[in-house]
C-alpha cells in the first residue's frame, strides 16, 4: 500500500465517493493507492484533497515528507 493509500485508511475515506467527486476513475485510486511505483500528479492530489475537505498540503506532507534532499 502507498504512504497515499495508508493516509486514506486512516482518514476513513469512501474511494468511490472521491472518484464521484473528482473525477478521477475508481481504478486509477487504486493504481494510486496500492501500487508504490505510480506517481500522483499534483492536480489529482488537489483534487483528493478537496474531495475530502483537507488542505492540499496535509496530504503532501503525509505523502512526501519522509523525503530528504541528498548532500
Amino acid at each position: 500500500m502507498t504512504r497515499l493509500g495508508e493516509y486514506l485508511n486512516k482518514k476513513s475515506v469512501n474511494k468511490s465517493e472521491i472518484s464521484r467527486k473528482t473525477g478521477i476513475s475508481k481504478a486509477r485510486l487504486s493504481e494510486l493507492t496500492l501500487n508504490l511505483s505510480t506517481k500522483l500528479r499534483a492536480d489529482e492530489l488537489y483534487l483528493i484533497a478537496l474531495a475530502i475537505s483537507v488542505n492540499p498540503s496535509e496530504i503532501l506532507t503525509e505523502v512526501c515528507g519522509h523525503l530528504t534532499l541528498e548532500k
